[in-house]
């Protein structure tokens, strides 16, 4: 039997570059303006993102049907906060999340500029929210970004409707 040997240096040197995009640097401010107290001041942002980091083993070990305990829905919260205002960064258009979501962990997360929809995601299995690796959550973050940055440049008058 061969094992796979995963070369720690690699693993460090994805998460800095994944820690450098934007949207995860967003991501960290949001855990940041969230921290009143100060127990997140000496943490570093690998650190406080930990937990959108859900390994393939912590995924299997999760019922396939549970209920999401309000942890888990406030990083569901914060990660669509950071593409939001990524995307006003780069739009300068204010863009306002709004998620309905069932007990059962069913539901809908949009994030609105104007009268457009700018990200439209379906929500399922929610208590089993998160990314095999910092990369994995830096691409999507940066995927609805770009998808939401591209939506504003194709309806910028409807975006602009206030």
């Amino acid at each position: 039997m061969t094992e796979t040997i995963v070369d720690k240096t690699d693993t460090a040197a994805e998460d800095a570059a994944a820690l450098a995009t934007p949207y995860l640097s967003q991501l960290a401010k949001q855990f940041r303006a969230q921290d009143t107290h100060g127990q997140w001041d000496g943490k570093s942002d690998a650190k406080l993102l930990e937990a959108f980091i859900l390994t393939p083993e912590a995924r299997r070990a999760l019922p396939i049907m549970g209920d999401p305990d309000p942890e888990t829905l406030w990083r569901m919260e914060q990660f669509f906060n950071a593409v939001g205002l990524c995307i006003e960064r780069a739009t300068k258009v204010m863009v306002t999340p709004m998620m309905k979501m069932s007990h059962e962990g069913f539901g809908r997360q949009v994030l609105l500029a104007g009268r457009l929809v700018v990200v439209n995601k379906q929500l399922r299995d929610v208590h089993r929210f998160g990314f095999p690796s910092l990369t994995k959550l830096a691409e999507a973050g940066t995927k609805y970004v770009d998808e939401g940055v591209a939506m504003i440049e194709k309806f910028r008058e409807v975006a602009d409707w206030s």
